[in-house]
């Protein structure tokens, strides 16, 4: 029975590892995913400087363009920092997720080793149960033939 309690062990751990793979590359996509956004923010941001910085050399021929830029830059830059907050929260999220597989990985981790020195003691306590009646059946032979 110890031997199939320790298969099965493996088996859970097994499958708990491959749980907790998956959420880090969950995460990973999320965060990567996030980076992306950041750095599409900063390519707004550039583009914005460029574009003042083209309108201020020629007031009379960009000015009405770089004002309808500028808002249609506003409104692309406040959907992405909402993305990018509602990309947070899930970010945190997924963090919680792994937490918790890795969590009950570790706690399988345990329990596979407390069973590995169960069994360990167990059979040491019969090893030691046959060597007793060994020596017994020695010292009655001895006894018997004094």
């Amino acid at each position: 029975m110890a031997g199939k309690k320790s298969q099965e062990i493996k088996t859970l751990l097994r499958v708990q590892g491959w749980s907790v793979d998956e959420q880090r590359r969950i995460l990973n996509q999320l965060l990567d995913r996030e980076a992306q956004l950041i750095a599409d923010g900063d390519l707004l941001d550039r583009q914005l400087l460029h574009e003042q910085q083209v309108a201020a050399a020629d007031p009379a021929m960009t000015g009405y363009a770089y004002v309808a830029y500028a808002k249609a830059n506003r409104t692309k830059r406040d959907n992405l920092n909402t993305v990018l907050k509602a990309l947070g929260v899930e970010i945190e999220q997924q963090r919680d997720v792994l937490a918790e597989a890795y969590k009950e990985l570790k706690v399988l981790e345990q329990v596979q080793k407390n069973w590995v020195k169960a069994e360990k003691a167990e059979e040491a306590r019969l090893e030691q149960v046959n060597l007793d009646e060994i020596a017994q059946n020695l010292y009655r032979r001895q006894q018997a033939a004094v």
